[in-house]
């Protein structure tokens, strides 16, 4: 069976290979850089972006405190100095003198307290306004709890407790001038960008391209381009075209199976790296879905152990990503994760025992229960397709899954509201430097209404982990907390909220005539990328 399913993954692989059509039209000048991201932007309106393609552009444009760079350290930008207090609750930030809005206002200390203040604003009835990455994830994740200002250029971000992350989750804290912001309405915010950051933004043309132009003299980063043109070019078939002709000069998400024409082009190359997106399944347990058996069948741990076992992700890996793989075991990036487990094998005959023994047995038609996979199109690598073989191998153990493909666009708000399933293919971002960020998606348990878990898409509530929260992060660095955290990852292994699958390798595309080297987390940060 096995070797079958290699050909049918093979054939599903060459569905998505289109004939390249280049064009030498539109080829960019020597002042200007031009990226390509399968994915559009969705709204102006920074705290409601929620996907690596939005925050890609949006980092150009705003400055933020300090940074995380690709070796995991954290680098001062707009702040000149941070201090942390004893107990590990405040952050205290020195705001470089000298910054302004790209509408010229000046940026002090209060800019900065209004754009915390903003990114938790809430409605009369206390539900939060904004559920996008700042809003939602760092600020769940950041146990924010208050923002202080202290004098002119000085302001402190207070926590509920300890967070050991707190320097890289304020890294990813825009900057807005609160003289701008503060008099627009959120329809308004949702059109209009007044930016902080290297690059100014100029213009978006939704489902084609946005034009950010350099800010002179920024103080914080020397841009190179005068202007950066960000595309929008959903089929990777037509991504390498266009990196081919020479009118892009870097794409991100190069189809696997076109690295080999790109490597032999002569006017590009491909460049592959270990990414740290975890790609998985989500079993979301909502109650949306009660009124069909398999909405209740992935409630129960049973059933979503055994579904582990139905799916064969190296050979998926190897056929539709080009890239071997070994099987995630959790949330959270090798070497940081629980070195005690062993992934889940492809094994569909335990797979089938464990369903008989749940009370799911297969009926005359050889069905178990009937179950619906969502997923995206061109946001991840090759994901409809992966999709379309996940959904494959669960119906060989009688779980008939229909697999429902999406576009990005209309993707997003259902993922936002936590409407995507009963299972859904998602990938979250992830990082090298700390177990407890990856955790982080999983900070708040789902199903409490007054307590919205921004980036728990399946609802999951295990006291066994969510309870553990507080001892993890006010554990020392060390022994202590790695036990911890590695407890609690045992706990997600043997209740899995996730269909556990892969850490995605990152396929880029780069022209010749451009100096840029890819990062492992998706960060496109084109600041200082310069002609050879």
């Amino acid at each position: 069976m096995k070797k079958t399913l290699r050909v049918t993954l093979l054939a599903l692989a060459l569905l998505s290979l289109l004939p390249l059509v280049v064009s030498a039209q539109n080829v960019p000048d020597e002042n200007t850089l031009v990226v390509a991201q399968s994915a559009d932007i969705s709204t102006l309106e920074v705290f409601t972006q929620s996907a690596r393609p939005e925050s890609n552009i949006f980092g150009h444009v705003f400055a933020t405190l300090l940074d995380v760079n690709e070796a995991g350290e954290f680098v001062l930008t707009a702040a000149e100095s941070m201090d942390v207090s004893e107990d590990g609750t405040e952050y205290t930030f020195k705001i470089k003198e000298g910054l302004t809005c790209h509408d010229g206002s000046p940026i002090t200390a209060d800019d900065v307290v209004f754009s915390f203040q903003r990114a938790n604003m809430t409605t009369d009835d206390g539900t939060k306004v904004f559920t996008g990455h700042q809003a939602g994830y760092v600020m769940q994740s950041l146990g924010y709890s208050d923002v202080r200002l202290d004098d002119e250029y000085t302001m402190t971000v207070i926590l509920a407790g300890p967070q050991p992350t707190a320097p890289g989750l304020l890294a990813d804290v825009y900057i807005l001038c609160r003289e701008v912001y503060e008099d627009m309405s959120l329809d308004e915010a949702a059109v209009t960008l007044v930016g902080s950051g290297p690059y100014r933004y100029v213009e978006w043309v939704p489902d084609d391209y946005v034009l950010i132009e350099k800010v002179e003299g920024y103080p914080l980063a020397e841009a190179t381009f005068d202007r950066i043109i960000w595309r929008v070019i959903p089929e990777g078939s037509t991504r390498v075209a266009e990196l081919l002709a020479g009118n892009v000069d870097i794409i991100a998400n190069l189809p696997p199976d076109q690295v080999q024409a790109v490597n032999d082009s002569g006017v590009a190359v491909a460049d592959v790296v270990a990414g740290t997106r975890r790609i998985y399944i989500g079993f979301n347990q909502r109650d949306l879905w009660d009124d069909t058996e398999g909405g209740l069948a992935i409630k129960e741990t049973d059933v979503r152990v055994a579904l582990q076992y139905a799916v064969d992700i190296p050979t998926i890996c190897e056929t539709l990503l080009n890239s071997p793989c070994e099987r995630a075991t959790g949330l959270v990036n090798p070497p940081n994760d629980n070195p005690n487990l062993e992934p889940y094998p492809f094994d569909p005959a335990t797979a089938e025992e464990l369903l008989d023994a749940a009370g799911y047995p297969r009926g005359d038609d050889g069905v178990r229960f009937e179950i619906t996979l969502q997923a995206p199109r061109g946001r991840y690598v090759n994901d409809a397709n992966v999709a379309l073989a996940i959904g494959q191998y669960l119906s060989d153990v009688g779980v008939q899954t229909n697999v429902e493909i999406i576009e990005w666009a209309e993707y997003v708000p259902l993922i936002r509201a936590h409407d995507t399933g009963p299972l859904y293919l998602l990938g979250s971002g992830g990082v090298t430097w700390s177990p407890i960020s990856d955790m982080n998606d999983l900070r708040l348990p789902g199903g409490d209404p007054d307590n919205f878990a921004a980036t728990n898409y399946t609802e999951w509530a295990n006291p066994d982990w969510f309870s553990r929260w507080p001892e993890l992060l006010a554990a020392p660095e060390g022994e202590a907390r790695d036990q911890i955290k590695n407890e609690m990852l045992e706990v997600f292994y043997n209740d899995p909220p996730w269909l556990m699958m892969y850490f995605q390798p990152d396929f880029y595309g780069v022209g010749n005539r451009l100096d840029w080297t890819p990062r492992r987390d998706e960060v496109i940060d084109v600041t200082g990328a310069a002609l050879k």
